[in-house]
């Protein structure tokens, strides 16, 4: 019942389909194929579902200007999922982990490319890897920015929520990632993440409506004990 009470929360957001809520944690049961995509140039056309993606920039630019770049694409990679998965983006892969490390690297090709030359990931070890699951991206790759209302507010695009939910198999973790407009004014805060099953689509909701309407595992709030947190990447705390 939480789970459907989530599922329907998060599907009143007017581009969210699809009927399934959070469940599961990015595996490595991907892991061999997304290592070999990874070094595999991004097919022409894929990913060009939401207007103007593709950002060209052949001269350099300043870290200010390539950060907000990156989150701008990194934006409308995640939305454009929503309506319909880029074809890029491999089945086997399809998970909240594997959302993130689509859309970053995808923002990455297209805006820093040249980052890329090497794993843009840690894997549990801290060594570059082209993989990294839920846990070893909170573990290694993103930085805890703390857990209350003021860090909540001051979330950017590209930021993680994370979760911890207990099972009798084990632990699962869960990843949300985080899309803001650059002016605040225009639209909330949004989540944007995918439920983990085969064949589940992505799905978004508002932030804030997440705090206080979701079940309480599923709330992003102090008094929740499985939120981790809300998590950034580390290359973006300059």
């Amino acid at each position: 019942m939480r789970v459907l009470m989530l599922s329907l929360l998060l599907q009143a957001a007017p581009v969210a389909t699809g009927p399934s809520a959070p469940g599961q944690t990015g595996t490595r049961a991907a892991q061999g194929r997304e290592a070999a995509s990874a070094r595999v140039s991004e097919p022409a056309g894929a990913g060009t579902r939401v207007a103007s993606a593709a950002v060209a920039v052949s001269e350099p630019v300043s870290p200010e200007t390539r950060a907000r770049l990156l989150r701008r694409e990194v934006a409308q990679v995640a939305l454009a999922q929503v309506r319909t998965p880029d074809t890029a983006w491999q089945p086997a892969q399809r998970d909240c982990a594997g959302l993130i490390r689509y859309a970053f690297r995808t923002a990455y090709r297209r805006v820093a490319s040249a980052r890329l030359v090497s794993p843009l990931w840690r894997d549990a070890r801290g060594e570059p890897s082209d993989f990294a699951d839920a846990e070893t991206l909170l573990a290694r790759n993103f930085t805890a920015l703390g857990r209350d209302a003021a860090t909540r507010e001051a979330l950017r695009t590209g930021d993680v929520v994370a979760f911890r939910q207990e099972h009798d198999a084990g632990p699962v973790f869960h990843l949300m990632l985080v899309v803001r407009p650059e002016d605040r004014a225009h639209a909330p805060a949004r989540v944007v993440y995918h439920p983990g099953e085969a064949g589940a689509a992505v799905r978004t909701g508002v932030l804030d409506s997440l705090a206080t309407e979701a079940p309480r595992e599923w709330r992003p709030v102090p008094a929740n004990a499985a939120f981790l947190g809300f998590f950034r990447f580390k290359e973006w705390m300059s």
